[in-house]
């Protein structure tokens, strides 16, 4: 049987200030300012650069025609990490890193070496084409890469499996892509008014069906595959090292690879670049697609199946770990709750789905001996936020598990878990608000049902 480790500190107990003594270069507030610093700056450079490159009148034409497929791309890849949501600042600082930061890198790397290329050899032709399909993957391939590293080495908790590093990869290459859509139609915009060309015979309706209509998810199939190493990576456990630097670097060359033949299928005759998007790109991106949702469906059965170990315990009802396994039943219960307690209710719901995923994929990583050394700590801090949220949270799980009690049955989930059979447990984990646990504070009400449930320590 569990043993009950001792109960962590409030957070705004003595360990709260754990780091009032570290050096100021160690304090959150001077890192978010170094970092916001560094990507305003490289904002506003790039955008100098583009202005200049396109003129004010083409600049505005190409951000207005590049900004379009960002917000499908964003919400696609938030729809697949709608499993376990990462948090809004993780995407926003990927996508500013793509658009400001490696768009900067690539522009400014990318020159220098086509025209040192250029002057060595004499041959500025060969050199364009030998910078579009060797130094252009490799720079930015490097520079998007950066992002993920980031997040992966800082954010550690936020970067669990493969579908946080196709999400993080793929928001990091939209921002990229966006920029440099802007560049390219701006450029396009430019070439038609000198030529005066209009309508879809111009350069820039080419420019934009091209790289908006029918490949605006090619940068991000190129990082994606970085972002599946990471993935994998960290799935692997702490004392694989070679595995864990590894298999991030050969998802990196496999985007330039693919980056590179990309670039390159101009070069392939008068058809190259249809054979190379039909032959490679498209079964590509089908074969990643199936991939990120066959994970998807992996992590929900996770949840179905670790979860209710804390069932036992008595910190959730037995229906939970169903209704939290179901992307429909987590619907039915935000609706419900939005319905009954407005937007609050519905982001605590919300919530509670998110903290309960994370404390399933953690108890999974721990059986499997990949957790860390905090696990204890962890797990308690996330049980922690889901006993704050269960007066919401509660009756919209039971109001799905009910509503979807039928389909269950027929599913072999045994009573169906609207009316769930009853667990045997303990005499003092049998009540949720009667039990003589250590109180979360005046602002929760009532306590925990069991101070701490740590399945690996008996």
């Amino acid at each position: 049987m569990a043993t009950c480790p001792p109960y962590p500190t409030h957070p705004t107990g003595p360990t709260g200030g754990a780091l009032r003594h570290a050096h100021w270069w160690q304090r959150r507030w001077v890192r978010y300012s170094a970092l916001s610093t560094l990507l305003a700056l490289s904002g506003l450079v790039i955008l100098a650069l583009v202005r200049e490159q396109t003129g004010t009148e083409g600049f505005l034409v190409g951000l207005g025609l590049a900004v379009l497929p960002v917000p499908l791309l964003v919400a696609a890849f938030r729809w697949l990490d709608r499993v376990e949501p990462g948090p809004w600042r993780n995407l926003l600082f990927s996508f500013a890193w793509g658009a400001c930061a490696a768009a900067l890198i690539a522009i400014v790397a990318n020159s220098f070496a086509t025209r040192w290329i250029a002057t060595a050899t004499a041959d500025p032709s060969h050199a364009d084409t030998l910078g579009a399909t060797v130094i252009a993957p490799i720079v930015e391939e490097l520079a998007k890469a950066a992002a993920i590293l980031l997040v992966f080495l800082f954010r550690r908790r936020d970067f669990t499996g493969i579908v946080d590093g196709v999400v993080i990869a793929g928001v990091t290459a939209t921002g990229f892509a966006f920029t440099e859509n802007i560049l390219y139609l701006g450029t396009a915009f430019g070439t038609d008014q000198l030529t005066g060309d209009r309508g879809i015979a111009s350069v820039t309706a080419a420019t934009f069906f091209v790289r908006v209509i029918m490949s605006p998810f090619a940068h991000p199939l190129f990082t994606v595959l970085t972002g599946i190493g990471f993935g994998i990576a960290a799935l692997s456990g702490e004392r694989q090292h070679v595995r864990r630097v590894l298999l991030p670097f050969l998802g990196l060359l496999l985007a330039m690879g693919m980056h590179a033949m990309w670039n390159g299928s101009s070069t392939f005759g008068e058809y190259g670049f249809f054979a190379v998007y039909a032959a490679f790109m498209v079964p590509a991106f089908g074969l990643l697609t199936w991939l990120v949702i066959w994970t998807r469906q992996r992590e929900l059965r996770t949840v179905r199946e670790e979860l209710p170990a804390y069932v036992v315990a008595g910190w959730l009802s037995p229906s939970e770990p169903f209704v939290l396994g179901s992307m429909r039943d987590r619907r039915v219960a935000r609706q419900y709750a939005r319905h009954r307690g407005g937007r609050p209710a519905a982001r605590a719901v919300a919530q509670y789905e998110a903290y309960a995923t994370s404390l399933a994929f953690l108890r999974h990583r721990g059986r499997r001996g990949r957790a860390g050394a905090d696990f204890v700590v962890r797990e308690q801090e996330l049980l922690h936020e889901l006993w704050h949220r269960r007066e919401f949270a509660r009756p919209a799980l039971e109001h799905a598990a009910a509503a979807q009690a039928g389909p269950r049955h027929e599913h072999g989930y045994g009573h169906g878990y609207g009316h769930p059979a009853p667990l045997p447990m303990p005499v003092h984990w049998q009540s949720y608000g009667q039990v003589n646990a250590p109180s979360y504070g005046p602002a929760y009400g009532q306590t925990a049902p069991y101070p701490a449930y740590n399945p690996y320590r008996t």
